[in-house]
């Protein structure tokens, strides 16, 4: 099977285990944030990885910057929905900064 170039990057791994542990965070949010809060951290998280893979396919180095500030923009959405979380006491302070931590890698 062939590997497309974003699977080998290191930082498009990370993203993955991140979505991954996020989408497990998120199983206990309470059920009326379905449509919010936990709709919204899960589609920011899935987008962070969504970026790399689509700037990896861009030919130029402008387009290529463009979707790598994406990434970075969005990494910086998520963190406000983690914070969010922490404040209506989904998450405990110890997990928010576990994936906090993780963010800045």
């Amino acid at each position: 099977m062939h590997t497309c170039s974003f699977e080998k990057l290191e930082v498009w791994q990370l993203s993955r285990s991140f979505r991954k542990g996020i989408c497990q965070l998120t199983v206990k949010f309470p059920k009326e944030e379905t449509f919010g809060l936990t709709s919204q951290i899960k589609r920011s998280i899935s987008s962070i990885g969504a970026c790399l893979a689509e700037g990896s396919g861009k030919t130029t180095s402008k387009d290529k910057a463009h979707y790598t500030n994406m990434t970075y923009t969005t990494k910086l959405e998520t963190l406000n929905h983690l914070i969010a979380a922490m404040d209506l006491d989904y998450i405990t302070n110890e997990e928010y900064l576990t994936y906090r931590s993780k963010l800045k890698t």
